[in-house]
């Protein structure tokens, strides 16, 4: 901003431009030294004010640049929309030949179509975080709401052991075989759900080398991870009480508390089933947020994507 403002006499437009690139980036600045909150982490708005305005200043500073700021511009710009922009997409289409045809620079007869360019590619990036995190948010409360159904049925378990207990035990021949011992107890359900979230565990370290880190600051992964916990403990907790409803065929009465316990571990496990599509549909959500500009060789034509 100083280059710019140190050029000379500058128009009222563009003083009234300097002015608000320079309220934005100040706001940009009080926005990450600002307090977050439990809140603002989950809705985002302090990322949002943050790029928002840091987007906004960018687009000002663009508008302002002279002759000799623009030259640098043209890859930036390009390389901003070629990431956020489609392929289809009209105005990076036109960025791009009008580039290609003065060397990657930009210069006052097509800085207004740069200026939409670069609008356009940063609210692009501001929507593509902006579903990261919505989806981020999706995960935790599906964690919060499975944990709290989990937690609720132990809960009723010990209130009622003949409600949900009792269905978790078997009768192989004239003695009743539960999955602590022959009497059913909220014990049965806790013990249950334990193993369950056991082989969930298990199952999400396996799964651990599908996964890749993100640049993005939401923790999808992570969030992936935790939601398979609650699911592997209810996962074995309604598996048991198909067995015993007799719907698996083959399988009706189970002989030991260890077998109870080990079936508990494995429909934990078989829990990935379900989570690995929240899997597919998170890598999906991950790889529409492109990461920072990448360059550009020095040559005629711009890198593929």
């Amino acid at each position: 901003m100083g280059t710019i403002e140190d050029r000379g006499e500058l128009s009222s437009e563009a003083r009234h431009l300097a002015k608000k690139a320079r309220t934005q980036l100040q706001a940009a600045r009080e926005a990450i030294n600002s307090r977050d909150t439990p809140m603002s982490l989950l809705s985002g708005s302090v990322m949002d004010r943050t790029w928002a305005n840091i987007h906004r200043a960018e687009v000002s500073i663009l508008r302002l640049s002279g002759e000799a700021e623009l030259a640098w511009w043209g890859r930036e710009v390009l390389a901003r929309a070629q990431q956020h922009l489609g392929d289809e997409d009209p105005l990076r289409n036109e960025l791009e030949s009008q580039l290609r045809s003065d060397g990657h620079h930009v210069n006052n007869h097509f800085r207004d179509l740069a200026v939409r360019a670069l609008r356009a590619a940063n609210d692009a990036q501001d929507l593509e975080r902006a579903r990261a995190r919505s989806f981020r948010n999706i995960l935790l409360t599906s964690v919060l709401v499975t944990s709290v159904i989990a937690g609720l049925i132990v809960l009723w378990a010990y209130y009622d052991p003949t409600a949900i207990a009792q269905k978790l035990c078997f009768r192989p021949q004239a003695n009743l075989v539960c999955p602590i011992s022959g009497t059913p107890r909220g014990g049965d359900v806790l013990i249950v759900e334990f193993f369950g979230l056991c082989g969930a565990a298990l199952a999400g370290a396996v799964s651990l080398r599908h996964m890749q880190g993100t640049a993005t600051p939401y923790m999808v992964p992570i969030c992936l991870l935790l939601l398979r916990l609650p699911i592997g403990a209810l996962a074995a907790v309604f598996g048991l009480l198909v067995v015993q409803g007799g719907f698996v065929p083959g399988l009706t009465d189970l002989d030991s508390s260890a077998q109870i316990l080990a079936w508990a571990l494995v429909f934990g496990v078989a829990q990935e089933t379900v989570t690995r599509l929240v899997d597919q549909q998170g890598k999906r959500v991950l790889s529409n947020v492109r990461g920072p500009s990448r360059g550009f060789e020095d040559d005629d034509e711009p890198n593929e994507r």
